[in-house]
C-alpha cells in the first residue's frame, strides 16, 4: 500500500527537524491497513499522498487553503466544509480512517468533543489526532486564518476517551507556536529535542510538545 518512494518523499518533506521524521513514521504506522482516509482540516498538505494512502479525501474550511489545495491536487477529493459539520457531509463508515492533524486545538472544547464523536462515526477502523500536549498559546496571523488556539488537549483525557497516546516532537519546553523550536541554531536544538524524544518524551506524553492519539475502533 505504501511505496518506498512515498516514504522517502515523506522523510524529505520533514526538512531539517529530525522529530518531524519520527512523527511521520509514527503516523504511517498508525494508518497501516487503512486504504481510505478523510484528512480533516487538511490545509495545503500532501501528507496523505506521501504516506501512500490509496484513497484520500481532504476537508478544509478556510477558502484560500481549499483553493490552493485544489490547485496543487493534494487529495483525490476535496470538500470545503466547516469541521463542525462533518456529520452533515460524510456517511457512517465512509472511510477506513479519519485523521485530524493540528486541528482540534482550534476549536472550543465542546466543538472538539463533538468532532471526536463525528470522526468515530465516519471511520471504520482508525481515528487519529495530532495536537499540542495541553494548551499552547497561538494567535491569528490574520483575522480570518483560523490559526488561533481555543482549547488544549491532555494525554490523560484522550486516554480516558479510549485513545493510545504517544508523545511527539520532543520536550514541551523546547517548542512554541506552530511547533517551532524556540532556540537557535535550529539544527542543534533539533538534535537536543530528538534526544529528549527518544529517551523520555515518547513514553511520557504529558511532557512532550505534542501528542499522537490513535483509536482502533471496535471490530478491528
Amino acid at each position: 500500500m505504501r511505496s518506498r518512494t512515498g516514504l522517502i518523499t515523506t522523510l524529505l518533506q520533514a526538512g531539517n527537524d529530525p522529530n518531524h521524521i519520527l512523527f511521520k513514521l509514527a503516523l504511517r504506522e498508525a494508518l497501516q491497513g487503512c486504504e481510505s482516509v478523510l484528512d480533516i482540516g487538511c490545509g495545503v498538505t500532501h501528507t496523505m499522498r506521501h504516506l501512500g494512502i490509496p484513497k484520500t479525501c481532504g476537508a478544509e474550511g478556510y477558502l484560500p487553503s481549499f483553493t490552493e489545495a485544489k490547485r496543487q491536487n493534494t487529495h483525490d477529493q476535496l470538500v470545503q466544509c466547516d469541521v463542525r459539520d462533518l456529520s452533515k457531509q460524510f456517511q457512517p463508515g465512509q472511510f477506513d480512517a479519519c485523521v485530524a492533524l493540528d486541528v482540534i486545538e482550534h476549536l472550543p472544547k465542546a466543538d472538539g468533543l463533538q468532532m471526536i464523536t463525528d470522526m468515530e462515526r465516519i471511520a471504520k477502523k482508525k481515528v487519529v489526532f495530532f495536537t499540542p500536549s495541553g494548551f499552547l498559546e497561538q494567535h491569528h496571523a490574520s483575522n480570518d486564518d483560523l490559526q488561533e488556539h481555543l482549547s488544549g488537549w491532555e494525554a490523560a483525557e484522550m486516554e480516558k476517551l479510549g485513545y493510545r497516546v504517544t508523545g511527539q516532537l520532543g520536550p514541551k519546553s523546547l517548542r512554541g507556536a506552530y511547533h517551532a523550536l524556540k532556540r537557535r541554531p535550529a539544527a542543534f536544538w533539533g538534535l537536543v529535542s530528538l534526544a529528549g524524544q527518544l529517551t523520555r518524551s515518547k513514553h511520557h506524553p504529558a511532557e512532550a510538545a505534542a501528542i499522537l492519539c490513535v483509536k482502533t475502533l471496535a471490530g478491528n
